[in-house]
């Protein structure tokens, strides 16, 4: 089986040497990158970046920005420990976990072996393999795709598409984020972690016709979230 190949971007040279070295250990395939040279990584097949938000020459999240515009792969963003608000903006801008420094490799290694079994999905069996249909839209796990009601595919990053497969199972129960912590898997969360809130702020701008009153995804004061769709098979 090959190995999965994944992008560090650090522009701290030395950073990047230890993370290479512990992956490479781990038996991932590892590519460099100061912050050039996105686009053609990219292209070459990449199954996770992690990248550093705080690059010394550019923009960590503009460099986000633009992975987002060309593909979904995952991308784990490391922050600095204060950085909250940057947190934020990356998660909006599609990234699917973060890891504050200072870090532990084996922080490192357990957040990306988390993100690449949440983007590759467990194999389909037999009871989930059918597409599900809620309100127009045609959630197919086994093609981990989204379409829109016109037949226009909705891109979804791998946590937003894993969070919103999540509320279709357990369409109209309340679930804390407690539990959509424990149901998305491996999550090491913080009481102050705005992931899942964010999350669901994303899919409602894709699938809500009015986010200020939102019909699929609702809150449920002091409980969490439930998913209500009109009509659901």
């Amino acid at each position: 089986m090959q190995s999965h190949h994944i992008l560090v971007v650090d522009d701290d040279a030395q950073i990047r040497r230890m993370l290479r070295r512990c992956l490479e250990d781990e038996g991932y395939r590892v590519s460099e990158s100061s912050g050039e040279g996105i686009e053609a990584a990219l292209r070459s097949g990449l199954d996770l970046v992690t990248l550093d938000l705080n690059l010394g020459h550019e923009d960590g999240l503009a460099i986000a920005r633009r992975i987002r515009q060309q593909s979904d792969v995952p991308i784990i963003m490391i922050t600095g420990k204060g950085d909250m608000i940057d947190r934020i903006v990356g998660l909006e801008l599609g990234a699917d976990d973060y890891i504050a420094k200072p870090f532990h490799l084996r922080e490192v290694l357990a957040r990306i072996r988390s993100v690449l079994r949440r983007s590759a999905g467990n194999a389909p069996t037999p009871a989930d393999a059918g597409a599900i249909r809620f309100d127009g839209f045609v959630l197919d796990p086994a093609r981990r795709s989204l379409a829109a009601p016109d037949g226009q595919a909705i891109e979804l990053t791998s946590g937003e598409f894993d969070l919103l497969l999540l509320f279709a199972r357990h369409a109209h129960a309340v679930l804390s984020r407690d539990r959509i912590m424990d149901l998305l898997k491996g999550h090491d969360w913080a009481p102050n972690d705005r992931s899942i809130d964010n999350q669901v702020a994303r899919l409602r701008k894709l699938i809500e016709t009015n986010t200020r009153n939102p019909k699929l995804i609702k809150t449920v004061r002091g409980a969490g979230y439930t998913f209500t769709p009109n009509s659901l098979d």
